[in-house]
C-alpha cells in the first residue's frame, strides 16, 4: 500500500523530545498522553537523563550528532511513513538536531501536506535560556518556520520574538511575530497575578483559557499541553474545543499533584483526566486592538 493510499488512516505520532528514567516530562509525558488518547507513538529521545536536572545533578546521554542524524534519516526512509499524521517537538539535546528534524518534517509534508508539525520551543523561564543559545537559535530559524503550532511560554515567546511581554496586547503581538499560523502561549498574563492563561492566538481569531495559578506546579506541564492539545486536535475537534479541555486537563492535573504532595505530574494515576478532564474551563474571544 502506497503513502498515497494509507493517509487516510495516518494515525501516528513522531515525539521528539528528551527521555527521563524517572518522571513525567519529555517524551514521557508526550507520548503516555497520545497513547491514552489512542495515538500511535514513534518516540525518538534527543537527550537521556535519570531524572529533570531541576532536582539535582543528572547524567546527561546526548546522541552524537551523524548518528542522531543518520536515525532521523531512517525514519524518512521507513515504508510506514504513511502512517504518520504529525510530528511533536521539545526539547533538543543539542543545534545539529534541528537540521535532521527539519529534514524530517519536510519529507513528511511532502507525503501528506495534511500532515501536522508542532513545534514546542523548549528554550527558557522567566530566569532565562536555559538551553545554549545556539540550540534555541536552532529551534527559532530551522524549525519555528516549518511548524503548523507553536506552543511557547510566554518567556520563550519573546526571547523567539524579541518582543517583550507584559500583558495579553502585547502576547498577542508578539504572537502575530511568530512564523505559525498558530500560537498557544502558555503561562500568558491574565487579569490577575494569581491568574495565568493559555492564550491561541491564530490567523483568525484569539482564544484565552483562564486559569488559577498552581504555586510549585511539577516540570512537564508544557509537555503535557502541547501532547494533549495535539491529540484533541487529530481527535478532529475545534480550536475552541482543544483548548478548553486541554487547559481543563492540564490544571486538574496538575492540582491532583500538589494535592499530594508530588514533585512529578502523575499521569499514570492521573490518566482519566487525560481523556475526560474534570475541570469546565470557559473560553473567551479577545478582542484585538488596532496596535495587536
Amino acid at each position: 500500500m502506497t503513502n498515497q493510499d494509507n493517509r487516510g488512516e495516518a494515525r501516528a505520532v513522531i515525539v521528539i523530545s528528551s527521555h527521563v528514567a524517572r518522571g513525567s516530562v519529555g517524551n514521557r509525558a508526550a507520548v503516555f498522553t497520545l497513547e491514552a488518547l489512542g495515538f500511535p507513538v514513534w518516540a525518538v529521545p534527543t537527550v537521556i537523563l535519570p531524572w529533570h536536572p531541576g532536582h539535582g545533578p543528572a547524567t546527561r546521554i546526548v546522541p552524537e550528532a551523524d548518528e542522531f542524524a543518520r536515525f532521523i534519516h531512517d525514519l524518512e526512509n521507513a515504508p510506514w511513513l504513511g502512517e504518520v499524521s504529525a510530528v511533536l517537538t521539545g526539547y533538543l539535546g543539542g543545534p545539529e538536531q534541528a537540521t535532521a528534524i527539519a529534514g524530517l518534517v519536510k519529507t513528511l509534508k511532502a507525503h501528506n501536506p495534511q500532515a501536522r508539525y508542532v513545534c514546542d520551543p523548549v528554550l527558557g523561564d522567566k530566569g532565562g535560556l536555559y538551553v545554549p543559545e545556539a540550540t534555541a537559535t536552532a529551534i527559532r530559524d530551522q524549525l519555528l518556520p516549518l511548524a503548523d503550532i507553536t506552543t511557547p511560554n510566554r518567556y520563550e515567546l519573546a526571547w523567539l520574538t524579541g518582543m517583550e511581554i507584559s500583558g495579553t496586547e502585547s502576547a498577542i503581538r508578539a504572537a502575530r511575530q511568530a512564523p505559525p499560523a498558530d500560537v498557544m502561549v502558555t503561562s500568558a498574563p491574565a487579569s490577575s497575578p494569581d491568574r495565568l492563561a493559555n492564550l491561541l492566538v491564530s490567523e483568525t481569531d484569539v482564544l484565552r483559557a483562564v486559569h488559577d495559578s498552581i504555586p510549585s506546579a511539577p516540570n512537564g506541564t508544557g509537555d503535557l499541553t502541547a501532547a494533549l492539545y495535539l491529540a484533541r486536535l487529530l481527535a478532529g475537534e475545534t480550536r475552541e474545543e482543544a483548548l478548553a479541555k486541554t487547559t481543563g486537563s492540564v490544571v486538574a492535573i496538575l492540582n491532583k499533584a500538589a494535592e499530594r504532595g508530588s514533585n512529578e505530574l502523575m499521569l499514570e494515576t492521573d490518566r482519566q483526566i487525560l481523556t475526560r478532564p474534570e475541570m469546565s474551563i470557559e473560553i473567551e474571544h479577545v478582542a484585538e486592538t488596532a496596535e495587536a
